[in-house]
């Protein structure tokens, strides 16, 4: 394990974002379309592929490193998916909420990283 690593707290904030559009887009999927048939498909594979792309293009261990603004397309695209998810479902509030909730922590995260970027 990395000495230098440090667990802050928009890390704690950030976890939980990411947690909370892996469910908001399993809930749209259950709420949006005709249960059982296409609901469960999209209530199960619309997050899968959220966490798919999350693994392969963001995370920290990602499989393929993208730079800054990659990153942040990968963040927005899936935060914003989210977001969006609580506007169809009727629920506005939940979805500003949260997007402004992501939009401040990733401006956070992306000044750190960039911060870093510095350092090495």
């Amino acid at each position: 394990m990395d000495q230098n690593f440090r667990l802050g707290p928009n890390d704690v904030v950030r976890f939980l974002l990411e947690l909370f559009a892996l469910f908001s887009l399993g809930y749209w999927g259950y709420r949006a379309w005709p249960f059982p048939w296409p609901g469960v498909l999209f209530m199960i594979g619309v997050p899968l592929f959220a966490a798919v792309v999350w693994a392969v293009f963001r995370s920290p261990k990602a499989v393929v490193p993208l730079d800054p603004v990659g990153s942040a397309l990968v963040e927005i695209l899936v935060f914003g998916s989210a977001a969006a998810a609580w506007f169809m479902l009727g629920l506005p509030l939940i979805g500003a909420a949260f997007a402004v909730i992501a939009a401040v922590s990733g401006v956070i995260n992306g000044r750190a990283e960039l911060t870093e970027g510095d350092h090495e």
